[in-house]
């Protein structure tokens, strides 16, 4: 009951924040959506105490691929045995998951799609290399609400009523069966927040505070950076990043979704990003912002701030992950989700913190973060919908699938909350919030039982629309100009937003090369699609 009434909340709140996001709304409007929204959400929460339990509706069983991102999984064999259990039960299913980790997901997915595996259902979203609408227009996604055959209404209405207005708007993309859903997004953070993942522990070490973090920008962590290096040696890298992340965080720029070359930025004001400061595309590397970021960079990388592997597309995620993982640190980057803080300094061993560089923001990017989309491949894409649909409203599954086993994973303590199991959490841990409706999980110990409440709510609640909410640039005209400048960014972007070369020449160089492959066409046509989601907004 308790987790019916708070996932009832949570889709009231949510639902609240999409009639903010809406640009330009009339305020006699507004009262009517709230109304609606907690009139929605009574009637989930009535429907959840009376359904029963679904019978199953298969007569012919079958085994579910399922291809996630983000796993650290070695074990699942005590998981798989009760999910399958149950899922014969509910379904008449077998899973069989492939667990991606954050170095061999992309890799792996797109080599399974590409070639044809018989994958059923595949993580995407919209940085993953098999990006949600990308994939979407080339065929590789059912589109689950097709009129000729709507999985969602036949097999998935559950998840459907469950999920906030806002996620499912971000679903809607042009896809290979025309405009519609072809995933389900996962109910997860959907406000994006870009911080520094600060190892407390070694700062207030080397005689600093987080208030010496929170109170600087990137420009001046020159004298923190020096004092770690010099306290734990040479081979002590104390700035580890994501480089497009770092980029981002610096420049307060964003990603445009639907740019599957990752040239493109849209800025924001970091001191409030609902406010419009020119709502403009431009080249991302194009601009001052950048050739300030890329120098800086680079004078961080020389003193020896930055580990070289981390420039290296072969190897900068395991190095990442690693050197995170072992608090082999100072400062690092991090896109926030909550929670972050209780679980990374558990598994770490250490005290982590994360330093805002704005406010949380909602745009199309961020509703796209996490998704499960069925493969055109797939055998059994009705079973498939009808996994999501279990997996997204049982918290059982959801349970048994995200922290494993009672008792072998993890223990509930006097007050029902998570205590994890550090051997056997070491391996089974898949990515919390690239699975599904993370509402249903009960809070750890650590986050204590009003996170969700008390924490999870205000975050997004509180999240602001960026003025381009709901944009999302349409490549069709200029697929062939992306696919030169996809190829032209993979040469250079990386090493220079780590700062292993030079700006000062290859900067010059990558410019000339993006001129050249037509990065000004597509500049003007994502100016002219934002331009007209102005005029109709």
């Amino acid at each position: 009951m308790k987790q019916k009434k708070l996932l009832a909340l949570l889709l009231s709140a949510a639902m609240v924040t999409t009639m903010f996001a809406g640009c330009g709304a009339k305020e006699e409007t507004a009262a009517p959506a709230a109304d609606t929204a907690t009139e929605t959400a009574e009637a989930t929460d009535d429907a959840a105490e009376t359904a029963a339990p679904e019978e199953n509706k298969f007569a012919d069983h079958v085994t579910l691929k399922w291809y996630l991102h983000g796993s650290n999984v070695s074990d699942d064999s005590a998981v798989l045995e009760k999910v399958n259990e149950y899922l014969n039960e509910k379904i008449n299913a077998d899973l069989q998951p492939i667990w991606g980790t954050w170095g061999d997901f992309d890799e792996g997915a797109t080599l399974a799609i590409n070639g044809g595996d018989d994958v059923d259902i595949y993580f995407t979203c919209s940085w993953s290399a098999d990006e949600y609408n990308k994939y979407a227009k080339q065929g590789a996604w059912v589109r689950l609400d097709d009129p000729s055959n709507n999985l969602i209404d036949q097999y998935g209405s559950d998840v459907w009523a469950a999920l906030p207005q806002v996620l499912k708007d971000g679903a809607v993309t042009d896809g290979a069966a025309g405009t519609g859903v072809y995933a389900v997004p996962g109910f997860k953070d959907f406000g994006t927040q870009n911080t520094w993942d600060v190892n407390v522990t070694l700062l207030e070490e080397l005689g600093y505070t987080l208030a010496d973090v929170e109170s600087r920008d990137f420009y001046s962590f020159g004298d923190l950076l020096a004092a770690a290096k010099e306290a734990k040696g040479d081979d002590f890298y104390p700035l580890v990043i994501e480089g497009a992340v770092l980029e981002r965080m610096v420049t307060n720029s964003i990603i445009v979704n639907g740019d599957t070359a990752g040239v493109l930025s849209y800025y924001l004001d970091p001191k409030d990003v609902s406010n419009d400061i020119g709502s403009k595309v431009v080249n991302k590397f194009g601009t001052d912002e950048y050739a300030k970021f890329a120098n800086q960079v680079r004078e961080y990388y020389l003193a020896g701030y930055i580990d070289p592997a981390l420039a290296n597309g072969g190897t900068a995620n395991d190095t990442l992950v690693a050197q995170q993982n072992a608090a082999n640190y100072l400062i690092g980057t991090q896109s926030y989700a909550l929670g972050y803080e209780y679980t990374t300094s558990a598994a770490r061993g250490i005290h982590v913190e994360y330093v805002p560089c704005t406010d949380p923001y909602v745009d199309k990017t961020a509703t796209q973060g996490a998704m499960m989309a069925i493969s055109t491949a797939s055998k059994n894409p009705e079973r498939a919908m009808a996994f999501l649909n279990l997996l997204n409203t049982d918290p059982y599954l959801m349970m048994l699938l995200e922290y494993g086993v009672e008792g072998t994973h993890y223990t509930l303590d006097d007050n029902g909350l998570v205590v994890f199991n550090d051997d056997a959490r070491a391996t089974y841990s898949p990515w919390r919030n690239g699975m599904g409706n993370i509402t249903l999980l009960t809070p750890t110990a650590e986050e204590g039982a009003d996170f969700f409440t008390d924490t999870f709510v205000p975050y997004y609640t509180n999240a602001k629309a960026i003025p381009a909410f709901g944009y999302s640039f349409v490549p069709t005209s200029v697929e062939n100009e992306l696919a030169s400048l996809a190829n032209v960014q993979a040469q250079y972007a990386l090493s220079i937003d780590c700062g292993s070369v030079d700006p000062a020449t290859a900067l010059p160089e990558f410019l000339e090369k993006l001129d050249a492959n037509g990065i000004q066409t597509v500049v003007d046509e994502a100016n002219a699609q934002l331009d007209a989601y102005f005029a109709a907004n």
